[in-house]
C-alpha cells in the first residue's frame, strides 16, 4: 500500500464555488461576505436556506438578518477577535449570530445548549466570552458574562442597519469548537474564515455532490463539527436548504420530517440508524437519495439493514473536529462499504504506528495533513504542540489498509482494552456480534468479576423486546467463538434499552467499562 494516501478524483466542483473559497472572489475573505456575495451571484438570493418549526428563509433573508444583527452584537461590545459563545437550539438565531460574528471578524463559539450549569459556565471562561447568546432558560448560568439572548438579538435586528464587514484574511480565525471530550477536558478547535471553503469543497461537494435542489436533514446538530458542515456550510455554499430543528429528534419525528419536507441527504450517527432501522417505515425515506454517517464506526451489518430501509446509499466517512469535517470518506462515485473510504481532495493521510514510523501493513494511527486543519486549540499551546507535528495532525484514531487502498477504521487508540496482557480491540468484537439480527446496539469493554479477573462483557441493545436474553448470550458468545480468537471472546453479555453517548452520538467508552449508567 502507499505510505501517503493523498485525496484525489471527481469533487463535482464547478469554477463559481471554487471562487467562493478564497481571494478569487473579488479579495473578499469574510466568511459571511463570501457566502452572501455567492448567494447574490449565482441567484440563490430568493432560494430558502433553512425551515425551521415556524417557517422557511431564504438565502438573502438569511444574508440581511446577519449584517444587521452585527450591528447588535457591536452595539453589546463585540469586537473583531472577541469570542461569542452561542448556547442555543438550532434555529434561525444560531444561525443569524454564527454569521454575525464572522461579519464583525469576531470568534464564534458554538455551545451544546443541554451541558450542565457547571459545563456551561467552564466553556464561557475557558473560551474568555465577551458575549454569550442563549436560550432563555440558560441566562443565570452565565454570571460574569455580558448575555444576550437569542430571542432578543432577533428583536433588535428588525431596527438595526448593516454593519460593515470587518477586513479579514483567510487565516483570521473564524470560530472555535469543542471537542466531545470522550477522553478529557473538551478542547476548543480553531479555524480560519478560509476553512468552511475548503471542507465544503471536500466533504460537501467531493461527497455527496451536494446542489441546490438539494434538501438537508442533519441530525447531528450545529454545535457539532459534523453538524456545521452539513447544516450551515453546505447548504450557504451551495444555495440548498436544511431542516433546522432545536431538539434532537426521535425516530418516528425524523421519518415524518423527512417526508414533510422532502429531504434528499441525511446526515447522522450509526445509532441514529440503528433507531430508524428499528423503529421506522421504509416508504418514509423514499425522498432521500444520499445518507451519511459520521462519529463514530458504521458496523457493515448496521450499514446493510439502514441501505435496505433508505433504498439509497449509505456512505460510512471520518471526519474531526481539528479538521473541521471529513477527511476519509465513501462518495457518492465510489461506495466500498465496510470502510472509510479514501483521502478527499485536498487531504493526505498516513498511517503511523507509536513511534511515528510510517504502517504499511496492520494497524496505525492516521495522521492528516490538509489546508483545514486546525490553527490549535485555543488558550493550549502545549496540547496543540502534542496534536500538531510538523504540519500533520495526530488523530487518535486507528485504521489499516485494505484491499484497493481504502481504509478500514479500527477505533480509537484510546479505546483499546487488556486482556490477560493481550491488546484488544473492542470495535473489532463489536462489528462481530453486531451482525446477529437481534442485535440493535453493542458495546463490548473489560469488567472485573466478582475475584477481580478481568474479563470482556458484551452490553447488547436487542432489537426487540421480546427478544430472549439468556439465548441470544448463548448465541452471541457461540459467535464470537467461530469468529474470533479465543481471548477476544466475551465472558458475558448483558442487556440493556440503551448505550452511554454523548451529546453528539459517540460512545462513552469510559461509561461502559464503570458498567454504570
Amino acid at each position: 500500500m502507499p505510505e501517503v494516501l493523498s485525496g484525489g478524483g471527481r469533487t463535482g466542483l464547478s469554477s463559481p464555488r471554487q471562487a467562493a473559497g478564497g481571494d478569487a472572489d473579488g479579495g473578499v475573505a469574510n466568511f459571511a461576505v463570501q457566502v452572501s456575495a455567492l448567494a447574490r451571484r449565482e441567484g440563490w438570493w430568493e432560494r430558502p436556506a433553512f425551515h425551521t418549526p415556524e417557517r422557511s428563509w431564504a438565502h438573502g433573508e438569511v444574508h440581511t438578518l446577519a449584517a444587521s444583527a452585527a450591528s447588535v452584537l457591536a452595539e453589546h461590545g463585540v469586537r473583531p477577535g472577541d469570542r461569542v459563545l452561542i448556547a442555543m437550539g438550532d434555529g434561525i438565531a444560531w444561525v443569524t449570530a454564527f454569521l454575525a460574528a464572522a461579519r464583525l471578524g469576531a470568534i464564534a463559539i458554538p455551545a451544546n445548549p443541554d451541558l450542565t450549569p457547571h459545563d456551561h459556565a467552564y466553556l464561557a471562561g475557558d473560551c474568555d466570552a465577551r458575549l454569550v447568546v442563549n436560550e432563555d432558560r440558560l441566562t443565570s448560568r452565565f454570571t460574569g458574562h455580558a448575555v444576550l439572548t437569542g430571542d432578543h438579538l432577533m428583536r433588535l435586528t428588525q431596527d438595526a442597519p448593516a454593519a460593515p464587514a470587518a477586513p479579514v484574511t483567510g487565516d483570521t480565525p473564524l470560530y472555535a469548537q469543542y471537542t466531545s471530550g470522550t477522553t478529557g477536558v473538551p478542547k476548543a478547535a480553531l479555524h480560519r474564515h478560509a476553512d468552511p471553503a475548503r471542507y465544503q469543497r471536500a466533504a460537501g461537494e467531493g461527497v455527496v455532490g451536494v446542489r441546490p435542489d438539494d434538501v438537508t436533514l442533519s441530525v447531528s446538530k450545529l454545535f457539532f463539527a459534523y453538524g456545521l458542515g452539513n447544516a450551515l456550510v453546505f447548504p450557504l455554499f451551495s444555495g440548498s436548504s436544511a431542516v433546522l430543528l432545536p431538539h434532537r429528534p426521535a425516530p418516528a419525528q425524523i421519518a415524518e420530517i423527512v417526508s414533510r419536507h422532502g429531504v434528499t441527504l441525511l446526515y447522522g450517527v450509526p445509532s441514529c440508524y440503528a433507531n430508524l432501522v428499528a423503529e421506522c417505515p421504509p416508504e418514509a425515506f423514499s425522498t432521500v437519495r444520499l445518507a451519511v454517517s459520521a462519529g463514530e464506526s458504521l458496523s457493515t451489518a448496521l450499514g446493510a439493514r439502514a441501505r435496505e430501509l433508505l433504498n439509497a446509499p449509505l456512505l460510512d466517512q471520518l471526519g474531526s473536529t481539528e479538521v473541521g469535517h471529513a477527511f476519509c470518506s465513501n462518495t457518492a462515485w465510489r461506495d466500498e462499504p465496510g470502510t472509510i473510504g479514501r483521502p478527499l481532495p485536498g487531504y493526505e493521510v498516513v498511517l503511523r504506528d507509536k513511534n511515528g514510523a510510517l504502517v504499511t501493513l496492520g494497524q496505525g494511527e492516521i495522521w492528516v495533513r490538509g489546508a483545514s486543519v486546525m490553527i490549535g486549540y485555543l488558550g493550549r499551546p502545549d496540547q496543540t504542540g502534542r496534536a500538531l507535528r510538523g504540519g500533520w495532525l495526530r488523530t487518535g484514531d486507528l485504521a489499516e489498509y485494505v484491499d484497493g487502498g481504502a481504509l478500514k477504521h479500527c477505533g480509537r487508540s484510546d479505546d483499546m482494552e487488556m486482556v490477560g496482557g493481550i491488546t484488544v480491540s473492542p470495535l473489532e468484537i463489536e462489528r462481530v456480534l453486531a451482525e446477529h439480527p437481534a442485535v440493535a446496539e453493542v458495546a463490548v469493554a473489560v469488567i472485573s468479576d466478582e475475584r477481580h479477573v478481568r474479563r470482556l462483557r458484551a452490553y447488547v441493545v436487542p432489537s426487540s423486546a421480546e427478544v430472549d436474553g439468556a439465548r441470544l448470550e448463548s448465541e452471541l458468545i457461540a459467535m464470537a467463538r467461530r469468529r474470533l480468537a479465543p481471548y477476544k471472546v466475551p465472558r458475558s453479555v448483558e442487556l440493556r434499552s440503551s448505550l452511554p453517548r454523548t451529546p453528539t452520538g459517540k460512545l462513552r467508552r469510559f461509561a461502559v467499562r464503570e458498567g454504570k449508567w
